[in-house]
């Protein structure tokens, strides 16, 4: 009896591992419906279930920093690419070839196969229309528009500290302006019209959809979607040029379950079915051949500065530059 007992437990023991083998921990910096439907339909299709937890880019390195004794999570999926090359330069991700990679483009992955891009967006405005009529506000068509005096508290975007929607502000403004100095002296004019930073780099615009705020900063796509919901919204792209994100993927290093990791990573970048989700958020994948939906915002429509990702993500120059924003900017909201 006791050995049956025994046999019992042991039994039981191993079937738990293996429905517990059967899911895969997961950070995401998707918007959080479009995370819940692509990791929904990868377990209607293979079994393993995707839990995940939801953090803006400088949240999901900050929480890979902290783990990275004992990772919590086995992949990063989504985000600002510069939080990626961040990620990598702090050794907190690890290469991986997929045999799906050769789809997506030299230029969109990391030359060391420690993340892959995913898609791209451009950083564009958005203004409520009924709310600029309203107050008398002028749609912005530059960069240098949005320090014009009448736009003091009415506009929105999100914290770089936290958010690499933000980040991404700072560096494409060091791209515009030519020297750190001069994007400094741009956010310090232009903090004179912000109302608040934001946690996320999605939350402006969501803003500016329901009239809370006239103008906002963020990605092309999060807008599109809005103006396809029904607000009553301009998107604009800054005449002197914009920065884009290259949102992409990575695997975490030591995580507790690279088997279904890496899984979940094949699935993302091949499947026609977690394309077809992605295109319904009005991204442009960078994958060959991928779809794209009519209404997205490409970035070759547009004047986009010529990015360096490896010296925007490095963590010295990240450090640097949020350093000298928190402690100029940041700390002064009070």
């Amino acid at each position: 009896m006791k050995k049956l007992t025994a046999f019992v437990l042991v039994a039981i023991i191993a079937v738990s591992s293996i429905f517990a083998a059967e899911s895969v921990n997961a950070y995401t910096t998707l918007e959080e419906p479009l995370a819940a439907a692509l990791f929904a339909r990868f377990e209607e299709e293979t079994g393993i279930k995707v839990n995940f937890v939801r953090l803006s880019g400088g949240e999901a390195v900050a929480r890979l920093e902290a783990e990275a004794s004992n990772p919590q999570a086995s992949i990063w999926v989504g985000g600002v690419g510069l939080d990626h090359i961040t990620a990598k330069g702090k050794g907190l991700t690890e290469p991986y070839v997929s045999r799906y990679s050769k789809n997506t483009p030299a230029q969109y992955r990391d030359p060391d196969n420690y993340w892959i891009g995913l898609y791209v967006g451009p950083l564009t405005f958005v203004t409520n229309l009924d709310r600029a009529e309203e107050l008398g506000l002028d749609v912005p068509h530059s960069w240098a528009d949005l320090l014009k005096p009448e736009y003091k508290g009415y506009i929105r975007m999100a914290n770089p500290n936290s958010s690499g929607t933000a980040y991404n502000v700072l560096t494409t403004m060091c791209y515009v302006l030519g020297s750190e100095d001069a994007m400094m002296e741009y956010m310090t004019e232009l903090d004179k019209n912000i109302d608040q930073y934001t946690r996320s780099g999605s939350a402006p615009g969501k803003s500016v959809g329901t009239g809370e705020i006239p103008i906002a900063i963020g990605y092309a796509h999060d807008q599109v979607k809005l103006k396809e919901a029904g607000a009553n919204i301009e998107i604009t792209a800054p005449e002197e040029g914009t920065g884009f994100e290259l949102a992409s993927m990575s695997l975490v290093k030591g995580g507790p379950d690279p088997v279904n990791a890496k899984k979940l990573y094949d699935w993302v970048i091949s499947d026609p079915d977690a394309q077809q989700i992605f295109t319904e958020w009005y991204v442009v994948l960078v994958a060959n051949g991928a779809p794209k939906h009519p209404d997205a915002l490409s970035i070759d429509q547009i004047k986009t500065v010529n990015q360096d990702f490896a010296w925007d993500g490095d963590p010295e120059t990240k450090s640097r530059l949020l350093d000298r924003w928190t402690s100029e900017i940041g700390n002064k909201r009070g």
